[in-house]
């Protein structure tokens, strides 16, 4: 196959954008040539690439070559910032990764910073469960997933675990937990879960009260609203330790002794960038500050 360089950056954009029209604005050309070269690189693979839909759909043909588009963009760019150049804006890489809500809440960010005059970060927020799955698409180049197992194609690194807690305003506690956290209480107490991939307060509900409890439950899909949902008192929910050290006079551990740990990796592709080792440094030196490490307990 020979491979155009502007077609498959039509095809990566076009995905990043989900239209032919945003692809064309971000390129600076037409829709029309937009569609010009995606006809050609599909011509050049032999393949359907993508589903016109709104937004576009990518093929499993596709997602094998939007994987080398993305590789081929972010070599283009360390070679071009090895020869010396400055790039311009168009040849600043876009380096795509999965973060779970609550890293990008409290760790992440702050480690993506020192490096976001070099890198244009696109982050998609997805639960640590899943977050592999956008690696495996070809969507995000690397991600901070649960899944210790590295995606084909990809290394798996340990970052270190976050530790969460069931906790509540005090003036929550005392109208539905006067006794503590018992079954009965935790099946009527209302809760506060972060979107329906969220689990980790079924876990502790599970373990505690059976798999049958199924209390009332407030959905706030954004990891520093779901704090606010708590210190307003909608619920109670399970708040990791990194957030919890800026609510302390607010919320209070229903239960001090009983935890629930989610193990962070990272996952890259199998590449040799330039780009794509600083961010991976820049992250595991983070996490190697933040996250429990074997052998510690922060709490």
């Amino acid at each position: 196959m020979n491979l155009d360089l502007a077609q498959l950056r039509a095809l990566d954009a076009t995905v990043r954008g989900g239209t032919l029209e945003a692809a064309a604005r971000a390129l600076h050309v037409t829709p029309s040539a937009i569609s010009q070269r995606l006809r050609a690189l599909e011509v050049a693979t032999g393949r359907i690439l993508l589903v016109r839909t709104k937004p576009v759909q990518v093929t499993e043909s596709g997602q094998a070559v939007l994987r080398l588009a993305r590789q081929v963009d972010l070599l283009t760019a360390d070679v071009a910032r090895e020869l010396g150049g400055n790039p311009s804006p168009e040849g600043v890489p876009a380096l795509p990764i999965a973060v779970n809500a609550d890293s990008m809440a409290t760790w992440v960010l702050p480690a993506l910073a020192p490096l976001a005059g070099d890198v244009c970060f696109d982050l998609y927020r997805e639960d640590q469960e899943h977050t592999s799955a956008l690696l495996r698409a070809g969507t995000v180049m690397a991600a901070v997933t649960a899944d210790a197992e590295a995606v084909p194609g990809c290394t798996s690194t340990r970052l270190g675990g976050m530790r969460y807690r069931p906790m509540a305003t005090p003036g929550f506690a005392r109208r539905w937990f006067p006794a503590g956290p018992t079954p009965e209480a935790l099946a009527r107490a209302p809760v506060v879960v972060l979107d329906r991939k969220d689990d980790l307060q079924h876990r502790y509900l599970h373990a505690q009260a059976g798999p049958d409890v199924a209390p009332p439950v407030h959905y706030v899909p954004a990891a520093a609203d779901f704090v606010v949902a708590l210190t307003l008192g909608l619920g109670w929910g399970m708040v990791p330790g990194l957030q919890a050290r800026g609510v302390r006079a607010e919320l209070v551990a229903l239960d001090p002794a009983a935890t629930v740990d989610v193990v962070l990796y990272w996952q890259q592709w199998r590449l040799r960038s330039a780009t794509l080792d600083r961010v991976r440094e820049a992250v595991l030196a983070a996490a190697g500050r933040q996250l429990d490490q074997p052998g510690e307990s922060r709490r």
